[in-house]
């Protein structure tokens, strides 16, 4: 599993309801996209769940790299550079992913957590920490998905979450969910991911 994510800061006085308007237009071309486990399309919004930016800012989850480079190379992402300017990817190397309680649930919001991997230590301990605390959060009520990964680059862990109510009560930055493509989110692999 890869995850990636980019984000774009638009301005405090953006009409958000601009990006609501192109995920309802748009956002159903990546439901059978092959590669893609999960796409959720976030919003955050100046003032809204401590947010203080505006931002258009979808995570993925992909089985494969291929399709992954499909979508950044041959396609998908393209129209975001045309409309809005091309911004830094970040990626992340899987280290878990679970389905949670409420996994049939709509999504209606999402946390993303971005930590620094502690020095001293063995690696390996801080990154089954990373694993037992995905599984934590896909255990909580209102849980539809967790997954756990890094940036080995940056020795950056992230912890993304989806929940069908508003308020997870987990610490990260609280998005708003749009839509979410799913296409292959049955192929992600479970679990510890080595």
């Amino acid at each position: 599993m890869h995850a990636l994510q980019y984000e774009l800061t638009l301005p405090a006085d953006y009409d958000m309801g601009i990006v609501r308007d192109r995920v309802a237009r748009r956002g159903h071309l990546l439901d059978a996209w092959p590669g893609l486990g999960v796409k959720a399309y976030l919003i955050r919004e100046r003032g809204i769940h401590g947010s203080p930016v505006n931002q258009y800012a979808p995570f993925y989850l992909w089985n494969t790299v291929e399709g992954m480079n499909a979508f950044l190379w041959d396609g998908g992402f393209q129209g975001i550079a045309d409309d809005f300017g091309r911004p830094p990817v970040r990626q992340w190397t899987g280290l878990a992913y679970e389905e949670g309680v409420a996994a049939g649930a709509p999504a209606v919001v999402a946390v993303r957590h971005r930590r620094p991997v502690p020095d001293g230590g063995r690696v390996g301990e801080r990154a089954g920490e990373a694993v037992r605390e995905c599984g934590r959060l896909a255990g909580r009520d209102g849980a539809v998905l967790a997954a756990a990964a890094v940036d080995t680059a940056r020795w950056e862990l992230v912890h993304f979450s989806l929940w069908a109510h508003d308020a997870p009560g987990e610490d990260g930055e609280v998005f708003r969910v749009l839509h979410v493509s799913a296409p292959e989110r049955d192929r992600l692999p479970r679990r510890r991911q080595w």
